[in-house]
């Protein structure tokens, strides 16, 4: 009936649907940067020039953690290394939940 109350979400227009999917794959062609962060530390300029071929800088990660990965310096998920052939590469082991991604900014 016409004076009965409307439930759920209006269904998009097909136009709006198309222009949507237009939209998405506009930005499926930028390019980012993603990076995979072992660890961290803070040292001084003077152990910093003090470095050479050989020397071990301790990082604030135990062996075995898992990695960060970090797309344009926002971390997205966490990961593992794994061989691909004669290459390293990164399992996703743990998606960063969208909102969270926000707070971390």
């Amino acid at each position: 009936m016409a004076n009965e109350p409307q439930t759920g979400t209006p269904a998009a227009a097909p136009d709006q649907n198309r222009i949507g999917v237009d939209n998405l794959r506009v930005l499926e062609t930028i390019e980012v940067s993603m990076a995979v962060e072992v660890g961290r530390t803070e040292i001084t300029i003077r152990d910093l020039l003090r470095l050479n071929e050989g020397s071990v800088v301790e990082l604030d990660r135990l062996a075995g953690d898992p990695l960060d990965i970090l797309v344009n310096g926002t971390m997205i998920a966490k990961g593992e290394v794994v061989m691909v052939g004669e290459r390293f590469g990164i399992r996703f082991t743990e998606i960063v939940d969208p909102e969270k991604r926000v707070e971390i900014i």
